[in-house]
């Protein structure tokens, strides 16, 4: 029975590059895989996939407004792939949860849980309420616990608790943290830069 399934985690985890690895297992099989990403990650280029580790593929595009059942009319896929999956909303999570289900192909979305400021985005939220299978991708915080929120880091290395939920492409970075260090509990939790990177304490 194919699933929808829910890859999530913090920052820098590595959620593209697992995209890009189920992609690429698929196609040695000789199976069709459709990459999906949303249409506001224009960091690469609009319509690409890109991993830190600079792989990249390009990707058809949603936004608030696609329909996925339009989308995906022009294929028969053996999976469907769908990076920055915390920007679907409630209508697109339930139309990819009825799609797996009625046609047989698994959808398997990554995303983010929660924002810099530990509230949950809609389409997480969603995939947290349907997704047949969940899986948490692991990855540290400096402080060496395991990360699994959110911060929002200015240019000047402060951090930053208010403000838009999504800024694509700002001066604004953004950092994995343990819960602990996002609550900023304990002796020594201070941003600091180091050789142009910003990290948390």
């Amino acid at each position: 029975m194919s699933k929808l399934y829910f890859r999530h985690a913090a920052m820098n985890a590595g959620k593209s590059t697992y995209l890009l690895q189920v992609a690429h297992n698929y196609e040695s099989h000789g199976k069709l895989v459709v990459l999906v990403t949303a249409a506001l990650d224009n960091r690469t280029a609009q319509g690409v996939i890109s991993s830190r580790l600079g792989i990249s593929r390009p990707a058809r595009v949603f936004e608030a407004d696609t329909s996925f059942e339009v989308l995906l009319s022009d294929v028969a896929p053996d999976c469907v792939l769908v990076d920055e999956a915390q920007f679907l909303t409630a209508t697109q999570v339930r139309e990819l949860h009825r799609y797996a289900h009625a046609t047989g192909v698994p959808v398997i979305c990554f995303g983010l849980r929660s924002d810099f400021r530990g509230e949950p985005f809609e389409g997480a939220a969603w995939l947290l309420a349907l997704a047949d299978d969940l899986e948490e991708i692991k990855t540290i915080c400096a402080c060496s616990r395991k990360a699994s929120m959110n911060v929002r880091i200015d240019a000047q290395g402060r951090r930053v608790r208010e403000g838009a939920q999504v800024l694509i492409g700002a001066e604004e970075a953004y950092r994995s943290v343990c819960p602990r260090c996002f609550y900023e509990v304990g002796p020594s939790v201070a941003v600091r830069k180091t050789n142009s990177l910003t990290t948390i304490d």
